[in-house]
């Protein structure tokens, strides 16, 4: 009944235009990772490399997106999203036809990041169509569309293989290409939307303390997963020796779980409340980590990571079903104020793991430190939690 009511209260079209819009971003966004295997070999990367060049397009989309949700809250979400998709394919096309070099592979993962910062126009361009009380659902499924990561993963690999990493850049233009056809003819923007405001006005979010904890909390969840997702090839790979194809089906694995567990986030958010749901997959994601940071036997460490990553990406559902009720005339620029923080964890997450790993030749003391960060989210998400059950028993005592 509740999915039914949910069908009926928004614009479906739109929605799926936007998940599709995210889902075949997201898949191009993360092409350094599957591939970068492949790239490494030839190259010859060092370990801070490697980190580096799954990072860079990262922290590009980490750069755009705050400009990408400003423009998509003032001049629509259809419009910039058809703007996006036209100058993502540029960096394919370069990618395919010219990079030969770190310099250059450095140069296209930032300009990658025009693909990451999607987040910022499918999400508000998709929830603005539904009542409030259905905004974690529809933030879940448009979100959802990270779940092109697993196509990264299970098909970069083996084109990369077959035809060299080179070509798979130039093979990403054909969904992009579809993509942008299906949300040209389906995505629509909601005439009812609030009403753009003045850049001065925006900014008054800024200054609101809730902006900079849920930036920092969407730094772990949502920057544990992408920055996991572009790294574990690597991860797997080097630690346990197993083949590239292998790595990127470990991954894979992982990333399935992450991605499609989104809209679930969003609909216990809904349902339980997203800061209480905050706790209890944040404590999963710290304990998985530090048991991966023994660097136990291969499976054990992919069952780990896939708990990692399930518990990351209902997080990511569950805290962007807050944003929305208590930010709504600012929701694009604040999910995309919200999301360059969750790109700037990305960034630092492969960073932190390849230079620890340079530094002390071993993973542990990077999935360790990861894992203490998120210790660190846990107690001001518990802090948070007393703080608002404080205030509603003062209003209900001034109340009587």
């Amino acid at each position: 009944m509740r999915l039914k009511e949910f069908l009926r209260s928004g614009h479906n079209p739109t929605l799926f235009a936007s998940f599709l819009y995210f889902d075949i971003s997201f898949m191009i966004w993360v092409l350094l990772g599957p591939t970068g295997t492949f790239i490494v070999e030839d190259l010859g990367l060092s370990d801070f490399e490697k980190g580096m060049m799954v990072g860079i397009p990262v922290l590009g989309g980490a750069l755009l997106r705050i400009p990408m949700g400003l423009m998509a809250d003032r001049y629509g979400g259809k419009r910039i999203g058809q703007i996006g998709m036209i100058l993502t394919m540029i960096p394919l096309a370069w990618g395919w036809l010219f990079a030969n070099n770190l310099p250059q592979i450095y140069m296209l993962g930032f300009l990658l990041g025009v693909a990451g910062a999607s987040f910022a126009v499918a999400l508000p361009l998709a929830s603005r169509w539904y009542p409030k009380k259905h905004q974690g659902l529809a933030m879940g499924i448009a979100g959802a569309g990270n779940s092109g990561t697993v196509i990264a993963t299970l098909f970069g690999p083996r084109l990369a293989e077959m035809y060299g990493w080179q070509a798979v850049f130039g093979i990403a233009l054909i969904p992009l290409f579809i993509a942008f056809v299906v949300f040209t003819a389906l995505a629509k923007d909601n005439p009812q939307a609030v009403k753009p405001m003045k850049v001065t006005e925006y900014l008054h979010v800024i200054k609101h303390k809730h902006t900079w904890l849920y930036s920092f909390f969407y730094s772990l969840s949502f920057g544990g997963f992408v920055g996991l997702t572009g790294y574990l090839t690597l991860f797997f790979y080097d630690q346990y020796g197993v083949s590239k194809v292998t790595a990127g089906d470990f991954v894979t694995i992982c990333v399935f779980a992450g991605s499609f567990i989104r809209p679930i986030g969003g609909f216990l958010a809904d349902k339980y409340g997203g800061i209480r749901l905050l706790v209890f997959l944040f404590s999963g994601a710290m304990i998985t980590l530090l048991i991966v940071g023994t660097l136990p036997p291969v499976y054990v460490a992919l069952a780990m990571l896939f708990l990692t990553l399930l518990f990351l990406g209902a997080a990511n559902g569950a805290l962007f079903q807050v944003i929305p009720v208590q930010f709504p005339k600012e929701v694009g620029l604040l999910t995309g104020f919200v999301g360059a923080a969750g790109g700037l964890g990305g960034f630092f997450l492969p960073n932190i793991l390849g230079t620890f790993k340079e530094l002390t030749g071993t993973y542990t003391y990077g999935f360790w430190w990861v894992s203490a960060t998120i210790l660190v989210a846990i107690v001001i998400l518990v802090v948070m939690q007393r703080a608002s059950r404080v205030s509603k028993a003062q209003v209900m005592v001034n109340k009587v």
